[in-house]
């Protein structure tokens, strides 16, 4: 079951997004990008998703940022999320940004997962494009289970809890 604004509302009260600034819509929430972005340095030649220390990072703070053609970055939501054990989300990328080439790439929130969203953001197209934090990036939508399960702390999730913007874990 997809839950509409009134349930979002009612979990938001129970401390399921801190602080709940997005837009409310009426089955999904739109998230908000933070200030803070991590790119690729110029000197790397491969990523390898196992082994990310390989490569080198860099960061930047910023109130707008301007994403190349072909490339990406990561940053992270302004919210803290604290999902339901009986509740799974996903994200979807915002329709302004979409149609300028922009994909934003968000893993499942899976049930019982808490922490801010790192959202990988990548321009396909043939201009740089300006992004902007603190307004919506992604449009978060919650899914209910029929039952609780066991949640993504009890079967060892590596990105249970993260703060700032992380980098792949490997498999």
């Amino acid at each position: 079951m997809i839950l509409n604004d009134r349930e979002i509302i009612r979990l938001v009260s129970e401390g399921m997004i801190k602080p709940f600034v997005g837009v409310l819509n009426p089955f999904g929430y739109d998230i908000t990008l933070s200030t803070k972005f991590k790119f690729l340095s110029k000197e790397n030649v491969l990523l390898d998703p196992f082994h990310p220390d390989l490569c080198k990072w860099e960061e930047t703070e910023s109130e707008t940022f301007v994403l190349q053609p072909n490339s990406y970055v990561l940053g992270q939501s302004v919210e803290y999320f604290k999902i339901p054990r009986d509740v799974m989300c996903i994200c979807f990328g915002r329709s302004s940004y979409a149609r300028c080439g922009i994909i934003s790439n968000v893993t499942p929130l899976e049930a019982g997962w808490e922490g801010y969203i790192t959202v990988e953001v990548s321009n396909l197209g043939l201009a740089p494009v300006r992004l902007y934090p603190n307004k919506g990036k992604a449009q978060v939508i919650f899914l209910k289970g029929e039952q609780p399960i066991k949640d993504y702390s009890e079967r060892g999730g590596k990105y249970h809890k993260q703060l700032g913007i992380q980098l792949s874990k490997g498999v």
